[in-house]
């Protein structure tokens, strides 16, 4: 009887200590998933954070610009974006980083409103960097394209014309002789940094003027072919006239004629400060190189920036015996008119003086 109690209180023991056990695991598995939850919990608020961060607009409501330098940190980067107000945490738009990835493009953005942080990065991650349109005509002189920059924002008009001719070297492969920029800065539309230099720009129209004449096939005598384009651009805004006028100034060359041209005595004008607005027969007598009047041959170097028809007209002009032309910007018909002798020549001025006057000029 005795050894039975005995094993009854074994039992007994052995019963309460696997309670205890039991209960002891299911503290354990709670206190576990207490911990997950609460971990969950901080996860879910800080992701709410974010979220708040980088998808509720924020940022200035005037203009504001932000330049970023070659090289930047993902913490330099955060670091002007808050100082300049473009977004409201800098440790944000870091952690957004190492989420999206990828490169951040150097360069001044533009912002003037507010707009999500998501945006901010997806624009600077795209390289949407602020520039200024300037369009530059076919035609344009140097004298021009220095009076657009400088209505555009872009230093004054003197700086760019420094440029044109410091920066000579960058054609000295194309035109040994070239004395300036002139003829080589490609007429386009471009996009400039808010801050580039007239040096800068020059260097891009040259670019331009290059990526063309490969693709127009120019070689040979760059510079003659150039001025003559120059000259054609100068006479005539009308595609199907340019292989005309090229054909003229080529059969007076080869005649040893005077080319006898307004636009070259204008360029030589200007050159010389003595430009008025308008020519008048005195300027046709005043002596500078590019005085066509008293000089035969070509003037010595381009007069304007030619377009891609005019290169290609100075490249292939037209097959013709002319050797007169009356232009069409004089011409209130809206053409030119062509002859091949002088007595035409001077019937079509005839006809062009009649026609002036018809047209209430005098």
């Amino acid at each position: 009887m005795v050894s039975l109690r005995v094993s009854n209180y074994r039992r007994v023991d052995s019963n309460r200590m696997a309670g205890r056990k039991r209960k002891s695991k299911k503290g354990k598995s709670s206190g576990a998933a207490g911990l997950l939850l609460s971990l969950l919990f901080v996860l879910l608020l800080a992701a709410g954070a974010l979220a708040w961060l980088v998808l509720t607009p924020f940022g200035p409501q005037g203009e504001t610009f932000v330049e970023l330098a070659p090289g930047s940190s993902s913490t330099r980067i955060g670091e002007q974006l808050e100082a300049s107000g473009v977004v409201r945490n800098q440790y944000a738009f870091v952690l957004l980083r190492l989420i999206k990835r990828g490169p951040l493009r150097a360069g001044e953005y533009r912002f003037d409103h507010p707009v999500p942080m998501i945006d901010v990065y997806s624009r600077i991650a795209r390289g949407d960097v602020f520039t200024k349109a300037v369009t530059v005509p076919e035609g344009a002189s140097i004298f021009e394209i220095a009076a657009k920059l400088q209505q555009a924002g872009f230093g004054e008009a003197q700086d760019f014309l420094q440029a044109a001719v410091s920066e000579v070297g960058l054609v000295a492969d194309l035109d040994p002789h070239a004395k300036s920029l002139e003829g080589y800065l490609f007429p386009d539309t471009y996009r400039f940094a808010r801050k580039a230099t007239p040096a800068q720009i020059a260097a891009t129209m040259v670019r331009r003027f290059r990526t063309q004449a490969e693709q127009l096939g120019l070689k040979g005598n760059m510079h003659a072919v150039v001025t003559m384009a120059s000259l054609v651009e100068r006479e005539t805004a009308l595609d199907n006239e340019r292989p005309l006028i090229a054909s003229v100034f080529t059969n007076r060359l080869a005649k040893n004629m005077p080319l006898m041209t307004d636009p070259a005595v204008i360029y030589g004008l200007e050159l010389s400060g003595r430009w008025r607005g308008v020519i008048h027969k005195s300027d046709l007598s005043y002596n500078t190189p590019y005085n066509t009047y008293l000089h035969a041959g070509l003037p010595p170097g381009p007069i304007a920036n030619p377009g891609l028809k005019s290169l290609r007209a100075a490249l292939e002009p037209a097959q013709t015996d002319y050797l007169y032309f009356v232009a069409a910007g004089a011409n209130p018909q809206g053409r030119s008119l062509f002859s091949r002798t002088l007595d035409e020549q001077e019937h079509n001025v005839a006809g062009y003086r009649e026609a002036v006057k018809k047209a209430g000029g005098g």
